[in-house]
């Protein structure tokens, strides 16, 4: 994905297995009978998918494209990887398959932006998307307060609205292209404890938080997550053993074109 600094693959990598459920829960859903042609991992990542994806389509190419070369050198198990900005990238031939986990909501303009996608698929074939819809909850929310108040010159959430949009959003934009399934799950996720700091600010700190680092000086920075994790101490207080219960919601959808 674009990004003005690039991903830290090591960072995301600590919360894998938290990352992957929501990617295996999307595939079981993607139909079996798919059409023929390749599959596309669109915002693969690391290629946290790509052993999962190969297992269930075994005789398919598989093509993982991201905009993160850091990430795309971590990346195994696929027939080829692309660079690409995935909100421009258009496949050579019409996929099967275009899966995208947890990558879509960092994209603006969905209501273009998923009938495009849609479009580049043959009849029967299977756009399958995972999105966090996590950004009026605290862990995310507090970070656009606390920005907004501390640094005003630089966050101003005026007009704001989520990247991702309900449920009904989807399924009545999809529907005219064919078959089409929405649903959400929200997960709650023990995170560990750690020795400095608050786990949450840990787990975002890898994603939803880098627009906002990418702002601040590194002594700006400090500030701004010791203001997040003390309020990140009150809607997430520690269980005995130290570790963080941590509600996590997203939105799936498949869509099958008719």
């Amino acid at each position: 994905m674009s990004a003005k600094a690039d991903w830290n693959p090591d960072a995301y990598a600590a919360f894998r297995s938290l990352r992957l459920r929501p990617a295996l829960d999307l595939l079981m859903a993607v139909p079996a009978g798919l059409t023929g042609g390749e599959i596309i991992d669109l915002g693969c990542g690391d290629g946290a998918a790509a052993g999962s994806l190969g297992t269930r389509f075994p005789k398919r190419k598989l093509i993982g494209i991201d905009g993160s070369p850091a990430m795309l050198a971590k990346a195994r198990g696929y027939d080829q990887t692309v660079e690409a900005d995935i909100a421009t990238w258009a496949p050579d031939s019409a996929p099967a398959l275009i899966f995208s986990n947890a990558t879509l909501h960092w994209l603006a303009d969905h209501a273009t932006l998923m009938p495009r996608l849609a479009g580049f698929l043959p009849r029967f074939g299977t756009l399958a998307v995972q999105m966090p819809r996590q950004q009026m909850a605290p862990s995310h929310a507090l970070m656009r307060e606390i920005g907004a108040a501390m640094f005003p010159d630089r966050f101003d959430f005026a007009g704001w609205q989520p990247q991702v949009a309900a449920p009904a959003f989807y399924h009545r934009l999809l529907a005219p292209l064919g078959a089409v399934s929405v649903w959400e799950s929200e997960y709650l996720q023990r995170l560990d404890p750690v020795a400095e700091g608050h786990p949450v600010r840990h787990f975002t700190q890898s994603t939803a938080m880098r627009p906002f680092a990418e702002k601040l000086s590194a002594s700006e920075a400090a500030r701004f997550v010791a203001a997040y994790e003390a309020e990140l101490a009150r809607h997430y207080p520690p269980e005995a053993d130290g570790s963080v219960l941590f509600a996590f919601r997203r939105l799936f959808f498949t869509l099958t074109r008719a």
